[in-house]
């Protein structure tokens, strides 16, 4: 008899069964992601499942489901040729890099959380966004948002420096004796992100004919999606999300107390640094080319670990899927509730996760009050 079938008969614990059902919940995430996908590529204007275009009074532009399937896989037909530029230059990058920026913050949110020991715990928790509106803000502030060309690079290189540095800075100020203190890190992030936002304020004030772009950016849009963008993001968050599934054990021993953890051979020190690593970088590549979209790495976790439990190594996989669904689907409504303008998805994120943050803080000042 195998070793897992005689721990599973000592512990109670079917684990055939259970891994059964993880594997069902992580191929039904992946077939909802591709579908997700799919649907919010033919969503749009133009159509096929949009309003269409007004040309002409009582004439209006609409891409059938046929012309959209026969542009997305390159087939031709007498539909014009630019329908396959909407599509694979504009909707198909866009619905990508959602789903890559929504799987980054999710993912990162949940490391974070574990970390942190606080359910409460969101990838900006260390100044990864107050950072990047930095670099953005210069970026805008010496006019190089306005090249296209310089623009699509100097500005998200500029906010990926800037936030790196921040976490490094807020690190540093957490980290005494080469012990990692969450709660000094809790309040350092705090800080340094009131400084910097009270100097983004100040830029923002010189910024000018810029105040618009800046505000725009600030809220959170993927409406520059690009194939380049795309790639980084994926990376970022492809690497990111294999290291922080590699240490779901170590986080699982973590949630038990950092002493519980040392005793099973976990280095909560070095897990903490680099999860803070991971969760950073995670971040400031979805902030550099997205702006700042709250609430993702928030929600998300703490729903999921609601369904599925609190075992990392079905939590990380999990959430970062369903990150990526959510994204997909906020980006979805906030280029179409008003359309032809877009609202900033990063309204939309704080719309669905403000109330939900609230209901956290009720939660768990009810249960301190039981206990």
């Amino acid at each position: 008899m195998s070793p897992r079938r005689d721990e599973s008969r000592e512990s109670g614990v079917d684990f055939p069964k259970v891994m059964r059902r993880r594997l069902l919940w992580l191929a039904a995430l992946t077939i909802m992601l591709l579908a997700s996908a799919m649907l919010a590529i033919l969503v749009g204007t133009l159509g096929p499942i949009g309003p269409g275009i007004s040309v002409a009074p009582g004439v209006r532009e609409h891409i059938s489901f046929g012309e959209a399937l026969g542009a997305v896989f390159g087939e031709t037909g007498d539909w014009p040729a630019y329908y396959s530029d909407i599509f694979w230059e504009v909707r198909i990058p866009r619905v990508l890099l959602a789903a890559a920026v929504g799987a980054a913050l999710a993912c990162a949110g949940t490391a974070m959380q574990a970390i942190f020991r606080n359910p409460m715990a969101d990838p900006y928790i260390v100044g990864v966004s107050s950072g990047a509106s930095v670099g953005a803000v210069l970026a805008s502030l010496f006019g190089f948002a306005t090249t296209a060309l310089v623009g699509a690079i100097i500005t998200p290189a500029l906010a990926f420096t800037t936030a790196l540095l921040t976490v490094f800075v807020v690190y540093s100020l957490g980290v005494v004796g080469g012990k990692v203190y969450v709660n000094t890190l809790l309040l350092s992030g705090i800080a340094v992100a009131a400084f910097l936002g009270a100097v983004v304020s100040l830029m923002i004030y010189f910024a000018g004919q810029q105040y618009h772009r800046i505000i725009f950016w600030m809220l959170g849009s993927l409406s520059i999606a690009s194939w380049s963008a795309v790639a980084v993001v994926a990376i970022a968050a492809t690497v990111g999300a294999v290291l922080v599934f590699i240490s779901s054990r170590d986080m699982n021993a973590l949630l038990l107390g950092e002493e519980t953890a040392h005793n099973l051979g976990v280095d909560p020190e070095g897990l903490k640094t680099l999860m803070l690593v991971v969760a950073a970088i995670m971040t400031a590549a979805a902030v550099a080319f997205t702006g700042v979209i709250g609430f993702v790495g928030l929600i998300i976790p703490h729903m999921v670990r609601l369904v599925v439990g609190a075992d990392h190594r079905m939590l990380v996989p999990a959430a970062t899927l369903s990150g990526a669904i959510f994204l997909i689907w906020a980006d979805t409504l906030a280029r179409t509730v008003i359309s032809p303008t877009e609202l900033p998805v990063g309204i939309i994120t704080a719309i669905c996760g403000g109330p939900f943050f609230l209901y956290l803080l009720r939660r768990n000042r009810l249960a301190g009050e039981t206990r």
